[in-house]
């Protein structure tokens, strides 16, 4: 390929990365978390106080709600099973009716359980929004609302995502065969760095393709959908996903009494796909003459059509299967299709070995666009003038973008630490936990970036590294104190949620060791680079 060729790829991939760099670095640190979005809710969830009632008592706990509360019957849930995150055995969710769809703060959350003497006993719950707000800064490229406007916004972004990518490998294949696996360690950062970020971006090519693409598409599926409505399906594209039989015919109201039991249920979802593992089963409409529950679960050895899972849809009076599409190993090959495309992008398929290898190209991911600005950054530096060796002082837009790539990433790193922490230490003490943890966020992330700004790149970035460090070891310290201190307030699981500690505890050993990396770069490195601490600089520009 012709060298001007090359140099206009080179010269695209260099700014759309930076011009989505930062956004995507958010994406993609929160979306590595969001993988384990099940043990970070088990582990910011306190142990449930009331005894989970029986399985084989549900029949009993769903007649007592219903009586008492008509208006549960168009939908809740039975859960199947024992997890810090469902505080007991039945629960159903109330959403405002002028409040957004995405719009988590909206929902009041419920649970019910029977007393000792089989009463029933209903109570709000206090559930933590910890995963769903880390999800949206995953989904919005860090803004604090999951709407249309901010989905759009992300869409761009993936597209400039798209473009870096295919023109990154452009640039490279020239020397694709001889630099593939180069790492050139030595004095020269800059090509360490290069060859790095090179390795990582190559080899997790099909990971990021399949992420830009996807993203993409879920930022524009309405319009898409639109689209489709008017041109292919003539205005009747929802007729198509409506279940057959029309609309609901008014008739009496069923008694929920009449349902199956939920062990039935799940029996005979076992008996259609024995290698499914139900967790949940969602009520629909019970009363009506459409009545539907959805058992949710999973199974590892098929692909899932979204991140919790799949389900098969059932009547519970009669016992038959309503619908299969959405069922892992059941689907048909057109619902497969699509069901792939959300599992490549959820991890939601091959178990938790698949779930670590995504967390790994997630950081991989965050990493990549940290490195990319850190290389636009070097490639503009000026050097040091060779005959007196003194530094320059470096160019203005060089030094901001240092400092708003050290403020704007760890700021975000640091800012999820303390709200992971936070959703532990306020449980219970605020009025709106989901609330104060948001907020803490964009104080913690602004705080960061004014930080860096105010005291330069190099500085602020092993200062942040420090905090970052700190705040993430105190996840599990805050687990420890929980264990031998129950009186704090905290509390400790030694369910799965004990991994949510033990990665906190390499994380922040990680960024230990950025942060000395990065004390040490400031003290030894050349004082030419923007990373040199200010005063280089400033004793530039006083002898000048």
């Amino acid at each position: 390929m012709r060298a001007d060729y090359i140099r206009i790829y080179k010269s695209v991939h260099t700014w759309t990365g930076i011009l989505a760099g930062m956004a995507l670095f958010i994406a993609f640190y929160a979306g590595a978390l969001t993988v384990f979005k099940e043990p970070l809710a088990r582990w910011a969830s306190p142990q449930s106080t009331v005894s989970r009632v029986p399985l084989e008592a549900a029949p009993a706990l769903i007649a007592g709600v219903l009586k008492a509360r008509p208006d549960v019957a168009k939908g809740f849930s039975i859960h199947l099973q024992d997890t810090e995150n469902a505080p007991a055995r039945m629960g159903w969710e109330v959403r405002d009716s002028k409040a957004d769809d995405h719009d988590e703060s909206s929902v009041r959350h419920y649970s019910a359980y029977l007393d000792a003497d089989g009463g029933v006993r209903m109570e709000r719950s206090s559930a933590s929004g910890l995963t769903y707000f880390i999800d949206v800064l995953h989904r919005v490229v860090g803004l604090p609302v999951d709407s249309d406007p901010n989905r759009w916004i992300m869409g761009v972004i993936a597209t400039l995502y798209a473009v870096a990518l295919v023109s990154g490998v452009i640039v490279l294949l020239p020397s694709l065969v001889k630099d593939f696996f180069a790492l050139r360690t030595g004095r020269n950062l800059k090509r360490m760095w290069l060859d790095a970020h090179n390795v990582v971006g190559i080899v997790s090519l099909p990971f990021h393709i399949v992420m830009a693409l996807s993203s993409v598409v879920f930022a524009y599926h309405d319009g898409i959908y639109d689209l489709q409505d008017k041109f292919m399906y003539g205005g009747k594209l929802e007729s198509v996903f409506q279940r057959p039989g029309g609309a609901e015919a008014p008739g009496a109201a069923r008694d929920p009494a009449a349902m199956l039991a939920p062990l039935e249920l799940v029996a005979r979802t076992k008996n259609l796909a024995p290698n499914f593992e139900p967790s949940m089963l969602q009520y629909q409409q019970v009363t009506g003459p459409r009545a539907m529950v959805r058992v949710w679960g999973k199974d590892t050895s098929a692909v899932s059509p979204r991140a919790r899972g799949g389900f098969v849809a059932i009547d519970p009076y009669t016992g038959r299967i309503v619908n299969t599409d959405y069922l892992p190993g059941k689907q048909t090959t057109s619902n497969l299709w699509v069901s792939s495309f959300f599992a490549l992008h959820m991890a939601s398929f091959g178990g938790a070995a698949v779930q670590w290898l995504y967390f790994l190209l997630g950081l991989a991911g965050a990493w990549l666009f940290y490195s990319g600005n850190l290389l636009w950054i070097e490639t503009r530096r000026k050097r040091a003038d060779r005959k007196t060796g003194e530094p320059p002082r470096q160019r203005l837009d060089t030094r901001l973008m240092a400092s708003a790539t050290v403020g704007v990433c760890l700021g975000c790193v640091c800012g999820i630490s303390l709200m992971v922490v936070a959703s532990k230490w306020l449980h219970g003490r605020v009025g709106d936990l989901n609330a104060w943890l948001q907020g803490i966020y964009y104080l913690v992330f602004f705080a960061c970036l004014a930080w860096s700004f105010l005291r330069g790149g190099a500085r602020a970035g092993a200062h942040l590294l420090w905090l970052a460090a700190a705040l993430t070891f105190a996840i599990p310290l805050t687990s420890l104190l929980g264990g031998l201190f129950p009186r704090t307030g905290v509390w400790a699981h030694t369910s799965a949620a004990l991994a949510v500690d033990a990665t906190a505890l390499a994380a922040a050993a990680g960024f230990a060791w950025m942060a000395k990396a990065a004390a040490r770069r400031i003290g030894q490195g050349a004082m030419d680079s923007v990373w040199a601490p200010r005063r280089a600089s400033a004793s530039a520009s006083a002898a000048g």
